[in-house]
C-alpha cells in the first residue's frame, strides 16, 4: 500500500509547491518586463494556479487512462459547485451581487453543456482541442476588455478568482514591485513548472496503481480523488474569501475555474492526447456537471446570495454524488 499512498501524497504535494513557485516566478516575470496588472490577474494569476490540473490530465491521457484525465476535470467541476460552493456558503453567506458574474454563469452552464453534449457524440480530438482553447482564448480577451471598463464591482470571474488568489497570497498581487531579479524570478518559474510535471506524473502513477489494487475503475478515481487533490488550490481560496466576508470573491473563483476546467485543461488534452471521454462519464456524471452547473446559477439568481442552508445542501449533494459513484 505504501508504494500507492506515496506517490499520491507526493505528486499532490508537488503539484501545490510547484504550482505556487510557477505562478509566482510568472507574475514577478511578468512585473519586471512592465506588463499590465490587469493583464496578469486575468491571466496568469487567475489561470496559472490551475497547471497542476492541466499536466495531470494531459499527463494522465498521454499514459493512457482517459478516466483520470476527463475524470479529473468532470469531477473538479462537480466538486468545485456542490463541495467548494458549499463549505464557503455555510462558512459565510454567499453574496452574488455582480451582473458580470451573471453572464459568466452563463458561459460556465454552456461550455458544460457542449462539453457533454459534443463528448455524446465523438471523441474529443484536436479539432476539437483547437475549438476549445480559441474560446478560452476569446473569453479571457472579452474578460480583459469588460475589466478596463468595469466600475465599481461589476467585474467578472476571471478576475474575482484572480482577487481571491490575491487574499490567500499578497506575494501574487501584480500591483505590487518585484522583489526578485528577472533571473531569479526565471528559475522560480522553471523550478515550479519542473515541480508540477513531475507531481502530475506521480499522482497520475499513484491514481492508477490505487485503482488496479483496489479493483476501482481509473475513472471513479479520476473522479473523485484525483479531482479533489487537484482542486485544493480552489478549496483554500474559497474558503479565505468567505472567512473575509467575501463571498462574490469565492463565487467567482469557481465560476472561473469551471470555465477554465472545460476549455482550457479539456481544449488542451484533447490537443496533446485525442480521444474519448470514458462512457461511464459521458453517460452520467457530465449530465450531473451539467445539472448541478444549472443549480447553482439558480440558487445563485434567487435572492443574489447562497445561504448557509443552501451550502449545507450542496454539501449533502456531494455526499451523496460521491456514494452513488463509488463501487
Amino acid at each position: 500500500m505504501t508504494d500507492v499512498v506515496l506517490p499520491l501524497i507526493g505528486g499532490l504535494v508537488l503539484l501545490f509547491a510547484g504550482g505556487e513557485f510557477l505562478v509566482r516566478g510568472a507574475v514577478n516575470i511578468a512585473t519586471r518586463l512592465g506588463v499590465s496588472p490587469l493583464v496578469i490577474g486575468l491571466t496568469l494569476v487567475g489561470f496559472g494556479t490551475s497547471t497542476p490540473e492541466l499536466v495531470t490530465s494531459v499527463q494522465a491521457a498521454l499514459a493512457g487512462a482517459p478516466g483520470i484525465a476527463y475524470g479529473n476535470i468532470v469531477g473538479s467541476n462537480i466538486a468545485n459547485i456542490l463541495l467548494i460552493v458549499g463549505i464557503a456558503a455555510m462558512l459565510a453567506p454567499i453574496a452574488v451581487a455582480s451582473s458580470a458574474l451573471k453572464r459568466d454563469g452563463l458561459v460556465m452552464v454552456s461550455v458544460a453543456v457542449i462539453f457533454a453534449a459534443l463528448t455524446a457524440v465523438m471523441p474529443l480530438g484536436r479539432v476539437a482541442g483547437i475549438l476549445f482553447v480559441a474560446a478560452l482564448a476569446l473569453y479571457v480577451w472579452t474578460a480583459f476588455r469588460q475589466e478596463r471598463v468595469a466600475t465599481g464591482g461589476d467585474h467578472g470571474a476571471v478576475h474575482d478568482k484572480s482577487a481571491a488568489l490575491r487574499e490567500v497570497d499578497p506575494a501574487l498581487d501584480p500591483g505590487k514591485p518585484a522583489q526578485t531579479s528577472l533571473l531569479a524570478s526565471i528559475l522560480i518559474a522553471v523550478g515550479g513548472l519542473v515541480l508540477v510535471v513531475l507531481g502530475g506524473g506521480f499522482l497520475v502513477d499513484g491514481a492508477v496503481a490505487l485503482a488496479r489494487g483496489m479493483g476501482i475503475s481509473e475513472t471513479v478515481i479520476g473522479l473523485t480523488i484525483v479531482a479533489l487533490g487537484t482542486s485544493m488550490p480552489e478549496l483554500v481560496t474559497s474558503v479565505v474569501a468567505g472567512l473575509k466576508k467575501q463571498g462574490d470573491l469565492a463565487f467567482g473563483n469557481i465560476i472561473g475555474s469551471n470555465i477554465y476546467n472545460i476549455l482550457g485543461i479539456g481544449g488542451f488534452t484533447a490537443l496533446i492526447a485525442p480521444g474519448s471521454v470514458p462512457a461511464e462519464i459521458v453517460t452520467f456524471d457530465n449530465l450531473v456537471m451539467v445539472g448541478v452547473s444549472l443549480l447553482l446559477l439558480l440558487v445563485a439568481w434567487t435572492g443574489l446570495r447562497i445561504s448557509r442552508w443552501e451550502g449545507a445542501a450542496l454539501l449533502c449533494g456531494y455526499a451523496v454524488y460521491v456514494f452513488v459513484i463509488w463501487p
